[in-house]
């Protein structure tokens, strides 16, 4: 049987650039699993992980100027784009590295037996462990920071899991220099290469999810590609966990006090964030409640004028750029609907910028009009037009989870009395994993109290792919009941004997 070639392509013509692999087999699949599966032993070692993370993240700053040629060839994303990710992806490595070092991650618990207490308590001893073989499926707007070398990696890494990458096809020749890079890098701090994998292929996407000795998944993409593997993942034998990030219409609702105080102002910066990478952002705003009323149409003119001058833009590959010309297309058709800068083809291999406007009362009617409750990736939004907070209020309770959610309120607004901005600063809550206020959701800053997820189809699970409790999703709680104190893991130890952070109750 002939191996399916894997190509790197170039954006930016269509054409093919150089074969990079070829589609991994189920053999294939199954020796990078169990050659991962054999590393779990050496990535125990929490200095050498955390020594690991450091060294994978100085190569790839040593090898910048190769890894963003090679990444702006195939995704057209631009040297300036990709110069700030590969920033945010080494810094992702060197604070998970961090994180091993510290060891609060491990959530070390001790409860002290008490006989006094009724029912009496044993002695309690808790922490976490690591779950296996992590698969991680790359993204393909972010080619490093959601990819290869990115936070579900780093994530899974740091909590001590080994790491098989399903390479996305929009950038299979980066996938491969940053999977060699960090496979350099373990081997460069003592441990197996083998730590990190990669695969090419949507079967082989596949057969890793169903793999026996794959113990947990991450994914960033569409909801249908993610659902499939959602899907797989909980009818294995064994299920596993499976961390998604599936999809976002990340709404924006602009207050009639806003409106009127700084209109020009939201309508350039939601401009702004609709065009940021050609509107390929996971937290791009693509739904937009605005008043009805001439501050509204103060608005939405702005608007028109920065996005009337936005220049056409390449899309990741011509499939995406084929999706976003008919999905905007369909939504345009739609009765009530107008598009006072049009969205579509920008050029044989470009896109050009736009926005689609309808009344709240319209987008109410349902039918049809729920394909503008979808996301549209790409460089385009819906602005609907509202008269009144109960409208508003309407329209939101109509959208399903979300990775963020934004406000943009007035001065007097955000004063903190109670009123209309603390009751929508509620039911966005209740929407999304994160709420934005006088600000853009398309910058998710690397924190430990950032959370990147959302209700469904925001992401399958409750934890966040990015900041620092994102390793939370790659281990599991195991409680010592009475276990004599040479018998435990040196992390639960009497003596503390690697100077972990725990919480210690009872005396």
């Amino acid at each position: 049987m002939t191996a399916t070639p894997v190509w790197s392509v170039d954006p930016r013509t269509g054409k093919q650039r150089e074969q990079v692999a070829a589609e991994a087999t189920p053999r294939e699949v199954d020796e990078a699993v169990r050659a991962a599966h054999a590393a779990r032993a050496a990535l125990a070692d929490a200095p050498a992980r955390a020594a690991f993370l450091r060294a994978a993240a100085a190569l790839l700053d040593e090898a910048a100027a190769h890894v963003i040629e090679a990444a702006d060839a195939e995704t057209a994303l631009g040297p300036g784009r990709l110069t700030g990710e590969l920033a945010r992806t080494t810094g992702q490595l060197r604070a998970f590295a961090d994180a091993v070092d510290e060891g609060a991650y491990l959530d070390i618990r001790i409860d002290r037996a008490d006989a006094s207490l009724s029912p009496p308590r044993p002695e309690l001893r808790r922490y976490k462990v690591p779950l296996g073989v992590v698969a991680v499926y790359a993204a393909s707007n972010f080619p490093l920071a959601f990819s290869v070398p990115g936070g579900d990696t780093a994530s899974a890494l740091a909590a001590g899991c080994p790491v098989v990458v399903k390479a996305h096809p929009d950038h299979p020749a980066t996938s491969e220099l940053c999977a060699s890079l960090l496979r350099r890098a373990a081997v460069a701090t003592g441990l197996p290469a083998d730590v990190v994998g990669v695969v090419h292929g949507f079967d082989a996407g596949l057969e890793l999810i169903r793999h026996p000795l794959v113990a947990a998944a991450g994914f960033t993409g569409s909801v249908r590609g993610g659902r499939a593997l959602f899907d797989a993942a909980a009818a294995r034998p064994v299920p596993i966990p499976f961390h998604g990030e599936l999809g976002s219409l990340n709404p924006v609702v602009v207050t009639p006090a806003a409106a009127a105080e700084r209109a020009e102002e939201i309508g350039g910066g939601l401009a702004g964030a609709v065009t940021l990478g050609v509107g390929q952002f996971c937290v791009k705003p693509g739904l937009v409640l605005v008043p009805e009323g001439a501050d509204g149409d103060r608005l939405t003119g702005a608007l028109t004028k920065a996005l009337g001058e936005t220049e056409p833009g390449v899309l990741l590959d011509h499939r995406m750029r084929e999706n976003f010309i008919s999905g905007v297309g369909g939504r345009a058709a739609l009765p009530g609907v107008a598009a006072p800068v049009t969205p579509g083809s920008g050029g044989e291999h470009t896109v050009g910028a736009g926005y689609l406007t309808v009344a709240a009362r319209v987008l109410l009617e349902g039918g049809a009009y729920g394909l503008l409750l979808e996301e549209c990736f790409g460089p385009v939004t819906v602005v609907v037009r509202y008269a009144d907070q109960g409208e508003a209020a309407a329209v939101l309770g109509l959208l399903p989870g979300n990775l963020s959610a934004t406000l943009q309120l007035s001065a007097a607004e955000t004063g903190g009395a109670p009123g209309p901005a603390a009751e929508l600063i509620g039911q966005v809550t209740g929407l999304a994993g994160r709420i934005v206020v006088n600000g853009w959701p398309t910058g998710v800053a690397v924190a430990p109290a950032q959370h990147h997820g959302g209700p469904y189809p925001a992401a399958t699970s409750h934890s966040t792919s990015v900041g620092g409790t994102a390793i939370e999703r790659w281990l599991r709680p195991v409680a010592y009941q009475s276990v004599p104190d040479a018998l435990l893991p040196a992390e639960l130890r009497e003596a503390n004997p690697l100077g972990l952070p725990r919480r210690v109750t009872g005396g």
